[in-house]
């Protein structure tokens, strides 16, 4: 199984367990709360997948007004096939902001897709010791990866400053601190 597999597997494993009336609850990220976070990596999951295919356009979609999980489910079907196709990987894609490989673009999305599923994990009150090879292996990736120009307020850039996790943290939570959220 592939990293990009095992992030969408344990953020699906997580978005199981999401009751309708948490979907209400704040998350980590202080500009969304459940709803809004479940909206947002179900369609980034289907905007990764037409970006990299380079092929159509991602609709805005409230997906939590009816079976989000299958929602889901058919999102990782498009964004793993989208990133199966051959040579897919190789290719540069451009972005507004900068142009990137499909290999470095199917890391974001690895990244992005777990790490959404910890703030959905710690907005439901859910342990969020989640698949500690992954988040160890997405960690190191990440602090090669991620610099300063990609840091800034809540709703503005796409991570918040690193934060210090605390000293017995796992992986995951060493990912989500230095990824700017609260831990």
């Amino acid at each position: 199984m592939t990293e990009l597999d095992q992030a969408f597997q344990s953020t699906l494993a997580i978005l199981t367990k999401v009751e309708p009336g948490q979907l209400e609850a704040p998350t980590p990220c202080a500009s969304w709360d459940v709803r809004a976070l479940i909206n947002h990596f179900v369609g980034s999951a289907r905007w990764w997948a037409v970006t990299v295919a380079g092929e159509g356009e991602a609709a805005d979609a409230d997906y939590t007004s009816g079976d989000f999980v299958a929602a889901y489910e058919e999102s990782i079907q498009l964004a793993v096939a989208a990133f199966d196709t051959h040579g897919v990987l190789d290719k540069i894609v451009t972005l507004p902001f900068g142009e990137f490989p499909g290999a470095a673009l199917m890391g974001h999305c690895t990244t992005e897709q777990f790490t959404h599923g910890w703030d959905l994990a710690r907005a439901i009150g859910h342990h969020t010791d989640l698949a500690p090879a992954l988040a160890a292996a997405l960690l190191t990736q990440s602090r090669d990866a991620i610099g300063d120009a990609f840091r800034g307020p809540d709703g503005q850039a796409f991570f918040g400053p690193a934060r210090e996790a605390p000293a017995n943290a796992g992986p995951a939570d060493q990912l989500a601190a230095f990824l700017g959220r609260p831990v």
